[in-house]
Protein backbone atom coordinates (compact mmCIF):
# COMPACT_ATOMS: atom_id res chain seq x y z
CA UNK A 1 0.00 0.00 0.00
CA UNK A 2 1.54 3.71 -1.30
CA UNK A 3 1.06 6.13 1.64
CA UNK A 4 1.32 9.34 1.16
CA UNK A 5 0.71 12.95 2.25
CA UNK A 6 -1.04 15.76 0.88
CA UNK A 7 -0.74 19.28 2.02
CA UNK A 8 -4.05 20.61 2.69
CA UNK A 9 -5.44 24.05 2.91
CA UNK A 10 -8.75 25.98 4.06
CA UNK A 11 -10.21 25.26 1.07
CA UNK A 12 -10.11 21.17 2.42
CA UNK A 13 -11.69 22.32 5.95
CA UNK A 14 -14.60 20.87 4.74
CA UNK A 15 -13.58 17.58 3.69
CA UNK A 16 -11.09 17.27 6.94
CA UNK A 17 -13.87 17.66 9.44
CA UNK A 18 -16.12 14.83 7.60
CA UNK A 19 -13.35 12.33 7.82
CA UNK A 20 -12.55 13.45 11.40
CA UNK A 21 -15.89 12.79 12.41
CA UNK A 22 -16.14 9.79 10.75
CA UNK A 23 -12.80 8.39 12.02
CA UNK A 24 -13.72 10.01 15.76
CA UNK A 25 -17.82 8.76 16.19
CA UNK A 26 -16.83 5.56 18.04
CA UNK A 27 -14.85 6.76 20.21
CA UNK A 28 -17.27 9.83 21.18
CA UNK A 29 -20.30 7.15 21.40
CA UNK A 30 -18.06 4.90 24.03
CA UNK A 31 -16.58 7.87 26.49
CA UNK A 32 -19.15 10.71 25.32
CA UNK A 33 -16.87 13.49 25.18
CA UNK A 34 -18.68 16.03 23.80
CA UNK A 35 -16.99 19.15 24.60
CA UNK A 36 -13.34 17.76 23.67
CA UNK A 37 -14.24 14.69 20.49
CA UNK A 38 -13.05 15.98 17.41
CA UNK A 39 -16.02 14.60 15.71
CA UNK A 40 -17.71 16.93 18.01
CA UNK A 41 -16.24 20.44 16.51
CA UNK A 42 -17.74 22.60 14.21
CA UNK A 43 -15.79 22.69 10.29
CA UNK A 44 -15.34 26.21 11.72
CA UNK A 45 -12.72 24.91 14.48
CA UNK A 46 -10.98 22.98 11.72
CA UNK A 47 -10.58 25.21 8.91
CA UNK A 48 -9.34 27.83 11.87
CA UNK A 49 -6.41 25.60 12.77
CA UNK A 50 -5.70 25.21 8.84
CA UNK A 51 -5.72 28.84 8.92
CA UNK A 52 -2.80 28.96 11.94
CA UNK A 53 0.33 29.74 10.54
CA UNK A 54 2.05 27.49 12.47
CA UNK A 55 -0.01 24.36 11.22
CA UNK A 56 0.69 21.77 8.59
CA UNK A 57 -2.55 19.78 7.88
CA UNK A 58 -1.87 16.42 5.55
CA UNK A 59 -4.53 14.40 4.57
CA UNK A 60 -3.51 10.73 4.62
CA UNK A 61 -4.14 8.93 1.51
CA UNK A 62 -3.93 5.19 0.64
CA UNK A 63 -2.93 4.43 -2.72
CA UNK A 64 -4.59 7.96 -3.81
CA UNK A 65 -7.33 7.57 -1.45
CA UNK A 66 -8.30 9.85 1.40
CA UNK A 67 -8.20 8.01 4.20
CA UNK A 68 -7.58 10.33 7.10
CA UNK A 69 -5.66 13.43 8.19
CA UNK A 70 -2.58 14.86 10.41
CA UNK A 71 -1.68 18.04 12.06
CA UNK A 72 1.29 19.65 12.93
CA UNK A 73 1.53 22.09 14.74
CA UNK A 74 5.06 24.03 15.43
CA UNK A 75 5.09 26.39 18.40
CA UNK A 76 6.97 29.39 17.30
CA UNK A 77 8.95 30.01 20.21
CA UNK A 78 9.45 26.71 22.00
CA UNK A 79 10.37 24.98 18.88
CA UNK A 80 8.51 21.84 19.64
CA UNK A 81 5.79 20.09 17.36
CA UNK A 82 2.80 18.57 18.21
CA UNK A 83 0.47 16.21 16.31
CA UNK A 84 -2.85 17.11 16.91
CA UNK A 85 -5.25 15.89 15.86
CA UNK A 86 -4.49 12.27 13.86
CA UNK A 87 -6.60 9.90 12.36
CA UNK A 88 -7.94 7.33 9.85
CA UNK A 89 -11.29 6.34 8.73
CA UNK A 90 -12.45 3.19 10.47
CA UNK A 91 -12.07 0.85 7.59
CA UNK A 92 -8.33 1.48 7.34
CA UNK A 93 -7.33 1.46 10.66
CA UNK A 94 -4.93 -1.12 12.34
CA UNK A 95 -3.52 -1.46 9.02
CA UNK A 96 0.01 0.59 9.42
CA UNK A 97 -1.35 4.07 8.00
CA UNK A 98 -1.41 6.56 11.29
CA UNK A 99 2.63 4.95 11.39
CA UNK A 100 3.52 5.62 8.30
CA UNK A 101 2.05 8.98 8.46
CA UNK A 102 3.87 10.14 11.61
CA UNK A 103 7.25 8.87 10.55
CA UNK A 104 6.92 11.27 7.21
CA UNK A 105 5.66 13.78 9.50
CA UNK A 106 9.17 13.39 11.16
CA UNK A 107 10.50 13.57 7.91
CA UNK A 108 9.61 16.17 6.94
CA UNK A 109 9.99 18.52 10.14
CA UNK A 110 12.59 16.14 12.15
CA UNK A 111 12.96 13.45 14.33
CA UNK A 112 13.19 15.00 17.78
CA UNK A 113 11.46 17.66 20.13
CA UNK A 114 7.22 16.23 19.51
CA UNK A 115 4.26 16.17 21.63
CA UNK A 116 0.29 14.50 21.23
CA UNK A 117 -1.98 13.21 23.76
CA UNK A 118 -4.36 10.29 23.78
CA UNK A 119 -6.85 8.03 25.79
CA UNK A 120 -5.08 6.49 28.05
CA UNK A 121 -8.09 3.76 27.74
CA UNK A 122 -7.15 3.15 24.40
CA UNK A 123 -4.48 0.16 24.41
CA UNK A 124 -3.68 -0.04 20.77
CA UNK A 125 -3.38 3.99 20.81
CA UNK A 126 -0.70 3.99 23.56
CA UNK A 127 1.18 0.74 21.81
CA UNK A 128 1.52 2.85 18.78
CA UNK A 129 2.74 6.16 20.14
CA UNK A 130 5.43 4.15 22.72
CA UNK A 131 6.32 1.59 19.57
CA UNK A 132 7.63 4.96 17.59
CA UNK A 133 8.97 5.73 20.47
CA UNK A 134 6.96 8.01 22.70
CA UNK A 135 7.38 8.16 26.58
CA UNK A 136 4.98 9.13 28.88
CA UNK A 137 5.09 12.58 30.53
CA UNK A 138 3.39 11.81 33.74
CA UNK A 139 0.76 14.18 32.93
CA UNK A 140 -2.86 12.97 32.34
CA UNK A 141 -6.29 14.80 32.44
CA UNK A 142 -8.97 13.25 33.33
CA UNK A 143 -11.95 14.35 30.98
CA UNK A 144 -14.95 12.37 32.58
CA UNK A 145 -15.31 9.54 34.52
CA UNK A 146 -14.49 7.32 31.16
CA UNK A 147 -11.89 9.18 29.63
CA UNK A 148 -8.26 10.36 30.25
CA UNK A 149 -6.36 11.88 28.45
CA UNK A 150 -2.40 10.48 28.77
CA UNK A 151 0.47 13.15 27.65
CA UNK A 152 3.56 11.74 25.48
CA UNK A 153 6.82 13.12 24.39
CA UNK A 154 9.57 12.12 22.16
Amino acid sequence: MKIELIRASVEDAQEIWEIQVKSFKSLLDKYQDFETSPASEPVDKVAGRIRQEETYYYFICADDVKVGAIRVFVHPTAGYKKISPLFVLPEYQNRGIAQKAMQMCEQIHGAENWRLDTILQEAGNCYLYEKMGYHRTGRTEVINDKLTLVFYEK
